[in-house]
């Protein structure tokens, strides 16, 4: 039987119902529709987490919200990075939970400097699109030499130069035991992996380091799921993650779809605890597995990372630094992981555009990620150095937001005092969207700036600000 979310009335059957409002919400009715709808954790009702009258009632809600898919947290000093966490098979059906992870290697034959230059390019990789700044997750250590000296030297170097988490990869037990002798203890790695041959030895670091474990089984499920029995029945091992293995070519490609596609049917579908784990996939095994031209390599490890991060992947682990690789994966990643049921939106706030100073314009858009960037590209292009005032409407377009009363003067008046703007201009005045000026009473009324309707389109912006943004014309419109 597929998993089925909890209705309100059964959460809310299991909170105080003290209506304390501790949470940040009126009402416990209303704090259970959020946890409902994966907006809150039980986590945000103190009473019910501090209070011991409540335990039973915690450790209910927590089994009634827990995902079939088995939430692992990896994790550095200064970042945490959570993989799996999944309910359902489809996006519409919910949400994806947590986006997939992106590791990209390194290895132990590489010399220092070059470890230095991949993992600086690692941490600056950045994309910013639709106002999300796209961002690569972990760092891989590969050990092709089997030393396990060389492999804690080259994890040691990476460690304390990297605020990412790490996946240690080989398949012996001693070179993965003297990374973890050389890891601060705030680093919380995953393990790559456990085999049908070693499984005995890393269980044991994965219980004594408290890491997650991954289990590699290439192209035998069978396997693998009799892995997965024996380690978390027989040994107790919560954090597993599943490889089935990844393959190009013709068959390869098929069954790497199946595999993946199976176990993620198995865990959401039918609820089978022996697939409920996050899944990693490997494009960096094309490296390997064909010959010939780096570019067609490059090609491919491109297409299977996409494909794995649409099949189920949860983390994925790639050679390829090149932008014309990754592009695509955090930008796929970022439509696969927003949620279906809400408009794209941007945090609301003040941001400032180029350089501005006390003089400068003050512009009004929406939190809409589409016009938010649309907007932010239209002035820049106009090289104006500019405050932009972004209001919470909820991810609603201007029009809409203005008829469905989602862009008020109330609202704008929030974004400028919790940013102290009138402290950073000379002159109080606000330019709101033209597609706002039904509005322009409103704001001025709660905000007491002057309000200036500008123009309908926002490729109009430079042109509207070189005419109307003058000194003389401020001053007639604050009346100095």
């Amino acid at each position: 039987m597929p998993w089925k979310p909890p209705t309100p009335i059964e959460v809310y059957q299991l909170l105080p119902k003290t209506n304390c409002g501790k949470c940040g919400e009126p009402n416990c009715m209303a704090f259970a529709v959020k946890l409902v709808n994966f907006d809150a954790t039980v986590e945000q009702c103190p009473p019910l987490v501090e209070d011991k009258s409540y335990a039973e009632s915690l450790q209910k809600l927590r089994a009634l919200l827990s995902p079939p898919v088995r939430e692992v947290v990896v994790k550095s000093s200064k970042r945490v990075v959570k993989i799996g966490g999944e309910y359902v098979m489809y996006r519409h059906e919910l949400r994806y939970m947590n986006p997939a992870a992106i590791a990209i290697d390194v290895d132990d034959s590489m010399d220092k400097d070059t470890i230095l230059k991949r993992v600086e390019t690692i941490e600056k990789f950045e994309y910013e699109y639709v106002g999300r700044k796209l961002k690569l997750d972990l760092i891989a250590v590969r050990s092709v030499t089997n030393d396990p000296k060389q492999f804690a030297k080259t994890v040691q170097i990476v460690a304390e130069n990297s605020s990412l988490p790490l996946i240690l990869c080989s398949t012996n037990p001693t070179v993965i035991e003297a990374g973890f002798n050389v890891l601060p203890q705030e680093h919380r790695p995953l393990i790559y992996a456990a085999t049908k041959d070693n499984w005995r030895d890393m269980a044991e670091l994965s219980k004594r380091f408290d890491a997650p474990l991954a289990i590699a089984s290439p192209g035998d499920l069978d396997t693998l799921v009799s892995l997965v029995a024996t380690l978390s029945e027989g040994l107790g091992l919560n954090d597993l993650v599943l490889d089935p293995g990844t393959f190009v070519g013709l068959n390869g490609l098929a069954y790497t779809v199946k595999a993946f596609t199976w176990l993620r049917h198995k865990a959401a579908n039918d609820l089978w605890k022996y697939a409920g784990y996050p899944l990693i996939g490997t494009p960096i095994s094309v490296w390997t597995q064909l010959e010939g031209d780096v570019m067609d390599k490059m090609w491919w490890e491109a297409i299977m990372a996409t494909l794995l991060m649409t099949r189920y992947a949860d983390v994925l682990i790639m050679h390829s630094l090149d932008g014309w690789v990754l592009l695509p994966q955090v930008m796929w990643r970022f439509q696969l992981y927003t949620d279906p049921r809400k408009p794209v939106a941007v945090p609301a706030g003040v941001r400032e555009i180029g350089k501005p100073d006390e003089k400068s314009p003050v512009l009004v858009t929406t939190n809409y990620a589409l016009t938010y960037s649309i907007v932010l590209s239209d002035v820049e292009k106009a090289k104006v150095n500019a405050w932009l005032v972004v209001v919470d409407t909820e991810g609603l377009a201007v029009d809409v937001a203005v008829a469905g009363r989602k862009f008020t003067g109330e609202k704008v008046a929030e974004v400028i005092k919790a940013a102290e703007l009138d402290k950073k201009v000379k002159y109080k005045v606000l330019i709101i969207p033209g597609k706002a000026a039904r509005v322009s009473g409103d704001v001025e009324d709660a905000t007491g700036w002057k309000v200036v309707v500008g123009p309908m389109d926002s490729s109009e912006i430079g042109k509207f600000i070189e005419k109307m943004w003058t000194e003389d014309k401020l001053k007639e419109l604050i009346g100095q």
